[in-house]
């Protein structure tokens, strides 16, 4: 039945399996919970607090791409956007009480450690604490590569099928189908991704900044989009205004990472360029 049937049952599983490790690592930490933790209120001051955004953005993004297999839904209008509120409910909630639970315990050691989801869960239980922690790290790095496998797959035949990426990448973009070249595709960029990763000493936060900052950027777009296609004045418009207002400072705080996003889009731009003058040519 296609590759997103599987994708979307093993997603299943490994979603139920992170948050059940999450409620144990946080009723691990939550006896060690002290009030005089979340004092001074905002250490670093408002700069601190746009790095983390830029951070948490990391729980979010990447929900998008559940767009890029909507044709694998019978009903794609109703399913989709209920799935997306179930999830960011669940996913914020999760992550405040996890956050709050962290303060609280850790204090200002939060920020010393390596891995401060592993010191949370060791006050709990020295033992069973860091293999929960490593259960966790598992499921995330699965459920991710998961589901943006299928997604990315998928978005790759269906840039073939519109001429936009070689059509010799277009199979498998049909109902149901499975695009292997397009998962080879997906499967040789994200192992160059990883080698440049391993080449840097695996220093994650300016790869999970220049992620998060890409998304962000994305996310305006659309909701410039959203403002231009919505009734004026209805309540999604409404929306989009909150939205793109919250992205728009987003993107100020985190301008730096955004280099390798306009770089790649000045070559797109580019090649656009040439494509259509080359086709005027030939016209």
């Amino acid at each position: 039945q296609g590759v997103q049937r599987v994708a979307g049952g093993v997603q299943f599983v490994l979603t139920a399996l992170l948050l059940a490790v999450v409620v144990f690592v946080v009723g691990l930490g939550a006896p060690s919970v002290e009030p005089a933790n979340f004092t001074p209120f905002l250490p670093h001051g408002w700069a601190g607090v746009g790095a983390a955004v830029s951070l948490f953005v990391w729980a979010f993004a990447g929900w998008e791409v559940g767009t890029h297999i909507s044709g694998e839904f019978s009903r794609p209008r109703r399913d989709i956007p209920l799935a997306t509120g179930i999830a960011l409910v669940v996913t914020g909630a999760c992550y405040l009480v996890l956050q709050v639970v962290t303060v609280g315990a850790l204090g200002g050691a939060a920020g010393e450690g390596q891995v401060p989801l592993l010191d949370l869960a060791s006050l709990g239980s020295p033992r069973l604490g860091p293999i929960a922690v490593g259960i966790i790290a598992a499921v995330v790095a699965l459920g991710v590569l998961n589901a943006y496998l299928a997604a990315f797959a998928k978005l790759g035949a269906s840039l073939a099928a519109n001429g936009d990426l070689p059509r010799w990448f277009a199979p498998g973009v049909e109902q149901g189908g499975v695009p292997r070249r397009a998962l080879a595709l997906t499967g040789g960029v994200t192992a160059v991704y990883f080698a440049l990763m391993v080449a840097s000493g695996l220093q994650l936060t300016p790869f999970i900044l220049v992620h998060t900052s890409s998304m962000v950027a994305i996310y305006a777009v659309g909701m410039v989009a959203a403002l231009r296609l919505l009734p004026r004045g209805s309540f999604g418009w409404g929306l989009a205004v909150i939205a793109a207002v919250l992205c728009a400072g987003m993107l100020a705080l985190a301008w730096a990472s955004l280099v390798p996003a306009l770089v790649l889009a000045a070559a797109a731009v580019v090649v656009t360029a040439v494509r259509r003058a080359r086709s005027r040519v030939r016209g």
